[in-house]
């Protein structure tokens, strides 16, 4: 399998012996835990022997704890896996130890918006912002186990809201605010949050947009909401001066002065609810930990991602996306984290590369398909921009193209470790992922991360290598959820991931592993296709279609077809390109040779965009359903949702 996944990019030098990774293998060789000669020896013994290896990572990476563990492990068995039973920590004090025990005077973020001017924070002022708000939310009755919802934006205030919910021991949150009231209320009117935190608006792509009608019925169908701190995003717009309202100045101003509290709570304490895409019903409510998502940022950040105190963080997302839980949580390894709120193409697809430059950004995080996007576009962000200080290009939401590995190493920066990382909203992290002590392979992913016993399965349950499976993970991570919110009885988190095999969690993705470690993504499980019974990952086919010039965007479903499942495929053609009889070939063509005749897809339709989350993924299963005559129930979920009555009114589709 190596030869089909060459090697682009080899370990430099001070990665394979300064890099947090090995110096981490260094400190376990000293403790006595013994020598790993390279990475794959690392990471078996990560998971043969995972109590030691989470308790060398909380003493490694520094947890802060006012009352120490009695074991790793209360219990193993998933669910219900019981982590680090005796500890009391706080979320919120571990991420502010800069500013506790550190330079107070050190950046620790840069926002950079649309609509507002870019502005610092130094983890001195992060801590008194943190304070403050404390001091009103406790004034409006908000403790431990309480929910403090945002409608927010990227921005500086989120961060400072979340570490001051977090603190108190409260639960944050968050959704981005373009997201309409039936798709807000879908999330928060489960959790009846006490407290609701919204901008009065935002802008994207040049525009702006008043949030404060939203937030207006938002106060009427939740009763639970007993005031709103408004933030002025948009400056020109004013903050209503009306029951219930305060503006987030007024809301800190009594709180000057006032000293931050770190509520010392169990390692499985609640600290976050985040939400499933809600594409195929009401979102379910994902329960994540303090203790078991901070130990695994900490584990991710620091060692897979290499980032260090004197680093510049970035990761392009909205506040609906775990990926703004993984950058908020880049503040535990005292590096300077960059909150960027706005479009990633305005006023062009440079614009994020421009911020890079000008913030010295030392770690790049965005999408697939951004990085598919400015290739497609033919951007040269290495020619055009001084990136000398970049070191590592995370990248996630979907599959990296092959293409792509070609496109950052020859135009973006030689030297730079991408790193494809997937997991998702259900773990708040990572299964697979980067590291620095591996080479980079064309097409894959490098390596399971350290303490994640994942495989890929086939469906008599067994460990496969080389070949396609469902990727399960068989011993418990700490960054599993707690629980799902309103399911007393954990059906719908069992059925959610132990139904498939019971004991092992099985997370919905499509993978498969090569004999040198890395793996592959083939799409997702629930959307694979089954042509003549054969399963095919969608993956497979974008690899093929979205290299193809004329080719903007695509989308790949199954649709039952006169007793079997027929190959769909939606394109979005690329600017003056039309679909044509003879394009249409040459797509079959490339995905024959490039995959197989059975990923041929039977109908190749052009529509003017593909439906996606908020979050930035392909709607498969929606545009499924409509090819079976199905109604699509929860359309707030999508950033579109006008794209699938484009496809539900295309005739052709349906012959």
């Amino acid at each position: 399998m190596s030869a089909e996944f060459p090697i682009v990019r080899e370990p430099s030098d001070y990665e394979l012996h300064r890099s947090n990774m090995a110096q981490y293998m260094r400190w376990l060789e000293e403790k006595g835990y013994g020598h790993f000669r390279d990475y794959a020896a690392l990471h078996r013994w990560s998971v043969e022997n995972l109590e030691t290896f989470w308790a060398t990572i909380w003493e490694y990476t520094g947890i802060i704890a006012s009352e120490p563990y009695e074991r790793v492990l209360g219990r193993r068995e998933m669910p219900g896996a019981e982590w680090f039973p005796g500890a009391k920590l706080n979320f919120t004090e571990n991420l502010l130890r800069e500013a506790l025990h550190g330079d107070r005077n050190k950046v620790a973020i840069t926002e950079v918006s649309e609509t507002r001017p870019r502005q610092q924070l130094t983890y001195g002022e992060l801590l008194e912002e943190v304070a403050a708000l404390q001091r009103f939310l406790r004034e409006q009755g908000v403790g431990p186990g309480d929910r403090v919802a945002g409608v927010v934006a990227n921005t500086a205030e989120t961060v400072i809201a979340m570490l001051a919910t977090a603190g108190i021991g409260a639960i944050w949150s968050s959704a981005s605010p373009d997201f309409g009231a039936n798709g807000i209320q879908d999330r928060f009117g489960q959790i009846e949050p006490k407290v609701l935190i919204a901008v009065n608006g935002y802008g994207y792509n040049g525009k702006t947009f008043s949030r404060l009608a939203q937030v207006e019925d938002l106060q009427q169908r939740m009763p639970s909401i007993r005031c709103v701190i408004m933030i002025s995003n948009l400056p020109e717009e004013p903050i209503p001066d009306s029951d219930g309202i305060v503006s987030w100045d007024a809301a800190l101003a009594d709180g000057r002065g006032a000293e931050a509290q770190f509520e010392q709570l169990p390692f499985d304490h609640p600290l976050y609810i985040l939400y499933s895409s809600g594409t195929t019903g009401v979102p379910k409510c994902i329960v994540h930990g303090a203790g078991g998502t901070l130990i695994q940022h900490s584990k991710e950040l620091m060692l897979h991602g290499d980032i260090k105190r004197d680093d510049t963080f970035f990761y392009f997302t909205t506040t609906g996306w775990m990926m703004w839980n993984w950058l908020a949580s880049g503040l535990v390894t005292g590096a300077e984290i960059v909150l960027f709120d706005g479009s990633p193409g305005y006023p062009s697809l440079d614009v994020l590369w421009d911020m890079a430059e000008r913030e010295g950004v030392t770690h790049f995080g965005t999408s697939a398909k951004f990085i598919g996007g400015c290739r497609n576009k033919g951007l040269k962000p290495g020619e055009e921009h001084d990136l000398s200080a970049l070191r590592v290009i995370f990248s996630t939401g979907s599959p990296l193209l092959p293409e792509d590995y070609d496109y950052v190493y020859d135009h973006i920066k030689r030297e730079v470790l991408l790193g494809s990382i997937s997991g998702g909203t259900d773990i708040v992290s990572c299964f697979v992922g980067a590291c620095p002590i591996v080479p980079v392979r064309r097409g894959e992913i490098q390596c399971a991360m350290l303490g994640m016993d994942v495989k890929a399965f086939n469906d008599e349950g067994e460990p496969v290598i080389n070949e396609r499976g469902e990727l399960v993970c068989t011993q418990p991570a700490p960054s599993m959820p707690v629980m799902f919110w309103n399911d007393p009885d954990n059906a719908r988190y069992k059925a959610a991931y132990f139904d498939t095999f019971p004991g092992v969690w099985a997370h919905g993705d499509f993978i498969s592993f090569s004999d040198t470690g890395g793996c592959v993504i083939h799409g997702r499980s629930d959307a694979t296709l089954n042509p003549g019974g054969v399963r095919i990952g969608t993956a497979e086919i974008y690899r093929q279609v979205e290299t193809i010039g004329e080719i903007a965007d695509s989308l790949v479903i199954g649709q039952p077809w006169e007793g079997d499942v027929r190959v769909v495929l939606l394109v979005v053609m690329n600017e003056d390109e039309t679909l044509t009889d003879e394009l249409k070939r040459k797509i079959r063509q490339r995905v024959r040779e490039g995959a197989s005749p059975r990923h041929m897809p039977a109908k190749i339709v052009a529509v003017d965009q593909i439906p996606y989350t908020r979050s930035g993924k392909k709607v498969e299963l929606a545009v499924t359903k409509i090819l079976r005559g199905d109604k699509v129930e929860n359309r707030e979920a999508l950033a579109n949702p006008e794209s699938l009555d484009e496809i539900a009114a295309i005739p052709e589709l349906f012959e």
